[in-house]
């Protein structure tokens, strides 16, 4: 072939000159031409995903064991007559203290009664809802009182009454094992009630693998009970919610500076509680009384928490206590000394918002708790008073339960531990020697 003739090596030239032209035209178009706020938009365009969330999540199937009454609402038969005659009952005005402190057991059974939903304005979505059909379920739970039975059958420890809850756990450990739902997950998949520190106490072990409902962790050994698997419940506070804490000026309504009532002689952490006593008692803007758990001292508790900025909550005799939910429903920013706790809900709630934490070595510093309340702004305590209004309605436990209440978060919780569950249960499947990670 010839020589390409003038006119072809004049467009393969323009051609490319376009080429190399293309380019930094487009940057002068994106970057000088294009309008500022388009620019703006581009850079702050999110995900898909992050524009268009995921519509929730449908409530948690459950199936519920059809356990005989005497394992739960016949504990509370004394207290009302529709106890065995085949409704729920309501709880006991009656039963305060220490039962109702650890009556979560028996708010996550009645949330799951039929028609447990509400209805009423303000009731919204359910967060577990109990199914018929066992494969359907996706969480079995076993409604056994242990809490209750612990303290109804010998709460002494040392009561020849106590053998009543141990036979009680013997037999529903029975119906367990004879189970397929609980062969096939060895339980993992089962969600059982143990809020007292000392409920289902004579086989805690034969249940290590399953979902606990635990108060804290104070008197579990790491084999039996972590945050990995279980759920952190509230209290069920003892102490009216403030629910009309509505003065112009709450930070000067409140003339206390730091309230404590209850027990000052305690085991193992609550030792802590005889040495502040010694610090605090007497100072200046401090109320801190010794008393116990009775009707008259709930009333005079109520209106100490609602008179005061800050509550005192030193460890008992394990890391929490339900004085912590007393003084969140009253309002009062909570002085948390207990080097153990574990707080429920604390992947949703961040507490250091609404409460002030301390080391046992600061509390035991002479003066230094006082002094850092003390410095603590009108400004920056009345933002905790609202956050503490925001999120109290999160431990309150009713029937029928509401959107965002204490059962339907615990629900929510125990949701969150049933990916790790189906893990361990498919993994167990198939895993042909004992477990490696182990």
């Amino acid at each position: 072939m010839g020589a390409p003739s003038s006119r072809a090596v004049a467009l393969g030239a323009a051609f490319l000159l376009l080429l190399v032209a293309l380019p930094s035209a487009f940057l002068y178009l994106t970057s000088s031409a294009a309008p500022a706020a388009s620019r703006a938009a581009l850079l702050n365009l999110k995900p898909f995903s992050a524009r268009c969330p995921p519509a929730a999540a449908p409530p948690l199937r459950v199936f519920m064991y059809d356990l005989p009454p005497r394992f739960h609402v016949a504990m509370m038969a004394a207290n009302g007559p529709n106890a065995t005659a085949g409704l729920f009952p309501a709880w006991p005005p009656s039963a305060g203290g220490i039962r109702r402190q650890h009556s979560v057991e028996y708010w996550m059974m009645a949330s799951l009664q039929d028609g447990g939903g509400g209805g009423g304005a303000g009731s919204g979505r359910r967060e577990a809802v109990r199914v018929r059909d066992p494969d359907t379920a996706e969480a079995f739970f076993v409604p056994f009182f242990s809490s209750l039975s612990f303290d109804v059958h010998g709460r002494n420890m040392t009561d020849p009454d106590t053998e009543a809850d141990r036979l009680l756990q013997v037999e529903l450990m029975e119906i367990l094992w004879k189970s397929k739902y609980w062969q096939r997950s060895a339980g993992r998949d089962h969600v059982i009630p143990m809020h007292h520190p000392n409920a289902f106490r004579f086989l805690r072990n034969m249940v290590n693998a399953s979902i606990l409902i635990v108060a804290d962790f104070g008197r579990y050994t790491k084999e039996l009970a972590s945050l990995r698997k279980d759920v952190v419940a509230p209290y069920v506070h003892v102490v009216g919610s403030f629910v009309d804490d509505d003065a112009p000026d709450p930070f000067e309504a409140r003339h206390t500076l730091l309230f404590f009532r209850g027990r000052t002689v305690r085991k193992d952490e609550g030792k802590i509680r005889a040495k502040l006593a010694k610090i605090l008692k007497g100072k200046d803007g401090v109320r801190f009384e010794n008393s116990f758990a009775t009707g008259d001292g709930f009333k005079i508790s109520t209106e100490g928490m609602r008179s005061s900025k800050f509550c005192l909550h030193p460890a008992g005799d394990t890391p929490a206590s339900c004085r912590l939910f007393d003084a969140i429903v009253s309002h009062c920013v909570p002085v948390i000394v207990s080097s153990r706790i574990e707080l429920p809900f604390e992947d949703e709630i961040d507490y250091s918002e609404f409460s002030l934490f301390f080391s046992v070595e600061e509390a035991l510093r002479p003066d230094y708790l006082l002094n850092q309340l003390r410095q603590i702004s009108k400004k920056k305590w009345v933002e905790m008073w609202l956050k503490l209004k925001n999120v109290s309605h999160h431990y309150e436990f009713q029937y029928p339960p509401r959107k965002g209440d204490a059962v339907n978060m615990i629900w929510r919780q125990v949701r969150h531990k049933i990916p790790a569950v189906n893990l361990a249960i498919h993994r167990n499947r198939r895993l042909k020697i004992p477990d490696w990670w182990g």
